[in-house]
């Protein structure tokens, strides 16, 4: 007699490779690690805390059984054309496959909070080189390599600003409403590759791009002005891009997908 064995249930992620841009710490951390919880093949990408990005390596990759590594970290910053190349060089040569996930989190954001008519150059091309060039740069090269027929997923990292057009927030909601627009204009041009693309555009987080330059009653005003009566939290966001990231999510095509509790 035959004992039986118990069948191994694939994850929905099972072994494919997935970038996360700006995964270091933050939205971008939480991501990685829960979709590296659903089988996938981590690149943590980082501009320059290489520690904290090897810390979350260290503990997507601690978890694994079989000791053999399922998350890289890679230095890149996203919005300089040959270094989003190596990005995606890094992942399949080391992974020895095409990629099925990008995810674009990295963003800047200006803690001064300055009213347009005191937002400086400087600090206006910063965001955009990074939030709308940067997702841009990503888009580009995912559009060109990630596997076509089928799980194929383009997600960026919008934000609610874009629909709650707060004062102080210019900049920031200008640099997030293009990645919108241009995510919608994508999803139609990737017409018959089966890869979706697609926008998640979180309201307050707890993260420490949250809580930098804000004040105590500021931050009491966001909890107040939220129906949940809270700020989100990093695992509200990380698991609808989860979501977004299977293939459970294939009929949902060119959207903003907007995860802020009610706060827009």
């Amino acid at each position: 007699m035959t004992t039986p064995t118990t069948p191994t249930l694939s994850l929905p992620l099972q072994d494919r490779v997935a970038i996360v841009t700006g995964s270091s710490r933050g939205i971008g951390k939480a991501i990685a690690i829960h979709l590296a919880s659903l089988g996938a093949k981590l690149v943590i990408n980082y501009t320059s805390n290489k520690e904290q990005a090897d810390l979350v390596a260290n503990d997507i990759n601690s978890s694994c059984a079989d000791n053999t590594p399922r998350a890289i970290v890679a230095q890149a910053n996203v919005s300089d054309p040959a270094q989003v190349k190596f990005l995606f060089d890094e992942a399949e040569r080391v992974f020895g496959s095409q990629l099925h996930v990008l995810v674009n989190c990295a963003g800047v954001l200006d803690p001064k909070y300055p009213s347009i008519s005191n937002t400086s150059l400087e600090d206006f091309d910063h965001i955009f080189s990074v939030n709308t060039r940067g997702a841009f740069l990503c888009c580009k090269e995912a559009a060109n390599r990630l596997k076509r027929g089928g799980g194929g997923r383009i997600i960026s990292l919008s934000s609610s600003m874009v629909g709650g057009l707060r004062p102080g927030f210019g900049a920031y909601a200008a640099s997030k409403a293009a990645v919108e627009t241009m995510i919608r204009i994508l999803a139609k041009e990737l017409k018959g590759t089966g890869i979706t693309a697609n926008c998640v555009a979180p309201g307050p987080i707890a993260t420490e791009m949250y809580f930098a330059g804000k004040t105590e009653e500021q931050i009491k005003k966001n909890i107040e002005e939220s129906p949940l009566g809270r700020l989100g939290e990093t695992k509200d966001i990380a698991e609808v891009v989860g979501f977004m990231a299977t293939d459970a999510s294939e009929w949902i095509n060119g959207q903003v997908i907007r995860a802020n509790g009610g706060y827009v």
